[in-house]
């Protein structure tokens, strides 16, 4: 650490960025008008230095990558304003074309020291289908409209022609305008503050707490992290089960996890074996900017090495992650590496899958020690016609996380942080339609010795006649159980007792029919039949097992609300029996299914790895 970089200015400096990119959040969060961005929090903000670099690591953010490359920083005046949304002009920083990105230079003594991103969700940017997501898409020319990286404002000043242009693309153009006003202002506010810490402390000594910071992500990494895993290669893949267009099968998504703690960059994740792109919208275009963005997507599944949950959640996520880590990717025209212009907008089928499969590769390493499988995102809603005029609701609810060697899963968890569902009041107020239960969706997760966490159970009445909209996966296949736990139960939804696919473009519902929402439930961690009987029998009378679920899943008999020791050690020992080892990976009865019959992945076995070519069938 430099003398500029001391350890109580650095800590100043840690702070100030963490306050900024707090502050950007609840500025837009406070003027935005989407629900999906004022209510569902579906934004992030980041912090980057003018060498590009994420600086701040409670979330993930895009990339300001694209716009340096298209607007190099010396021809960045005060008072400019980029945007981007397209997919494939990204560097992989954005997703699916409803992902608007806002980015705001930050000034000192005349040149650029930084940079004030944020990205968020946004209701419609055209395309086929309200909201911009037509499951069925197959060109990224039916998802909405592209907006390569533009100059929105030349010093100080809006570019009302393309204002004009992207809110005449869109079905919700006041909304849309709003959250674009809403970020640019609190991207302005955050460069501001920015600025004025340099103005405070220097440019030199503000830098060089910035290298000290992430630094430190890369030191301690290795030392707390890395140092857990043992030096080897490990192979693991899981699956998105459908794309929209094909008939379900199993679309993979490998991992070789190849670990040399000696190395330079001791990580190396290679996706060979991952599969052709689909032809449908869930492809996720990875491969740019040598994998920046999914290099910090993926890192923080390396925090629960960590020592202890209260350390993990210490643990940021900068730019300190990437020398760390070397990625590979397969040649153009994978699911990771599609070719313009195929479709992106279910692209989350594939990032949230990488989350779980590092995590699977990473149980195998190191016996069992990573969570089950979490929960996946799905949007659901409805759109339609009241007497205000068109309206959209689209909800991004969250799912069960899976078990952990020291504890349950958690139980209705957004992966996208700080977002939540969308309040009742609110959508009741707004909408067609009234919420008649909101509550845990029992027996969905995962039995194990530690269970896996509940999804949502969500049943809407239409007071009018509307559209049902779904892009979901993990309607077949569940959240995997490891290490002798089961997996969770799959996604679910049905219109008055119709289920429907996971992927729904506008299924009519009739005035007075209800649509009821299962989410995922994560998986298990550990046997079920190891778990403690007491816990079974509270987790009965909490609402979240059935008394038939606590018999079959986990072996124990309730009498008077209690377990009944002598029945329950009677029913495990034959359970045990019939049953024979508990395996390390249970993928649910949803695999079978897709796989041929085949109850698990010839990855799924402890051991040598496995080949690197892709099975025929699945591709």
């Amino acid at each position: 650490m430099t003398p500029a970089a001391g350890p109580v200015l650095l800590e100043i400096v840690e702070g100030t960025l963490a306050s900024v990119e707090r502050e950007v959040e609840t500025a837009i969060a406070r003027t935005a008008r989407s629900p999906m961005i004022r209510d569902a929090h579906d934004f992030r903000a980041g912090v980057h230095d003018r060498r590009l670099r994420k600086l701040t690591g409670r979330s993930y953010s895009a990339l300001v990558d694209p716009v340096a490359r298209d607007f190099p920083p010396g021809t960045m005046r005060p008072g400019d304003v980029f945007f981007h949304n397209d997919v494939y002009l990204s560097e992989g920083g954005i997703g699916h074309l409803p992902d608007l990105c806002v980015t705001v230079p930050v000034f000192h003594g005349g040149e650029v020291v930084a940079f004030v991103q944020a990205f968020g969700h946004h209701d419609d940017i055209g395309g086929a289908v309200p909201g911009s997501m037509p499951s069925r898409a197959r060109s990224a020319f039916e998802e909405g409209l592209m907006v390569p990286p533009i100059r929105l404002w030349d010093r100080g000043v809006p570019n009302e022609a393309a204002l004009a242009i992207m809110t005449r693309n869109s079905r919700m153009p006041d909304s849309l305008a709003g959250d674009l006003d809403a970020e640019c202002a609190a991207c302005q506010m955050g460069a501001r503050r920015l600025g004025e810490l340099f103005a405070r402390y220097g440019r030199g000594a503000v830098e060089a707490c910035f290298d000290a910071l992430i630094d430190r992500t890369t030191a301690t990494f290795r030392r707390e992290l890395l140092a857990k895993i043992p030096d080897g290669t490990f192979v693991w893949e899981d699956y998105a089960e459908h794309d929209g267009v094909d008939p379900p099968r199993l679309h993979a998504q490998r991992i070789t996890l190849t670990v040399d703690k000696s190395a330079d960059v001791p990580l190396v994740i290679d996706f060979t074996g991952t599969s052709p792109q689909a032809k449908g919208p869930i492809n996720h275009a990875g491969d740019y900017a040598g994998g920046a963005f999914l290099k910090k997507w993926l890192a923080p599944v390396l925090r629960n090495l960590a020592d202890s949950p209260e350390r993990a959640a210490e643990l940021d996520v900068n730019e300190g992650v990437v020398p760390l880590v070397e990625m590979r990717f397969p040649e153009k025209g994978t699911l990771l590496t599609p070719v313009f212009p195929a479709p992106t907008n279910a692209r989350t089928f594939v990032i949230l899958r990488l989350l779980g499969v590092l995590a699977g590769v990473l149980a195998k390493a190191t016996g069992g020690r990573m969570p089950a499988d979490q929960e996946t995102i799905r949007y659901t809603g409805v759109h339609g016609v009241d007497d205000r005029g068109p309206y959209l609701m689209r909800e991004v609810l969250g799912g069960g996380s899976g078990g952990r060697y020291y504890a349950d899963g958690e139980d209705t968890i957004h992966i996208v942080p700080d977002s939540r569902n969308i309040p009742v009041e609110f959508a009741e107020a707004r909408w067609p339609f009234v919420v008649e239960h909101l509550g845990l969706a029992v027996d969905s997760g995962g039995p194990g010795e530690h269970r896996g966490g509940l999804g949502y159970d969500k049943r809407l009445r239409m007071l009018r006649d509307a559209h049902f909209m779904s892009i979901a996966d993990r309607s077949i296949l569940s959240c995997w159980g490891v290490n002798g736990g089961r997996a969770g139960r799959p996604f679910r939804v049905d219109v008055d007792g119709e289920e429907m696919d996971g992927l729904v473009d506008g299924h009519p519902v009739r005035a007075g029919q209800v649509i009821r929402i299962r989410t995922t439930g994560g998986g298990g961690w550990g046997d079920p039949l190891d778990r403690d009987p007491a816990r079974v029998a509270r987790d009965v009378r909490d609402g979240k097992v059935s008394p038939g679920g606590a018999r079959d899943d986990y072996g124990v008999v309730l009498a008077g609300g209690s377990a009944d020791a002598e029945a329950t050690a009677a029913l495990r020992a034959r359970l045990r029996a019939e049953r024979g080892p508990a395996p390390f990976f249970d993928r649910g009865p949803g695999y079978p299914l897709l796989s041929g019959g085949a109850a698990s992945a010839d990855v799924d076995a402890l051991g040598p790895p496995a080949p690197q070519a892709p099975p025929g069938p699945r591709t």
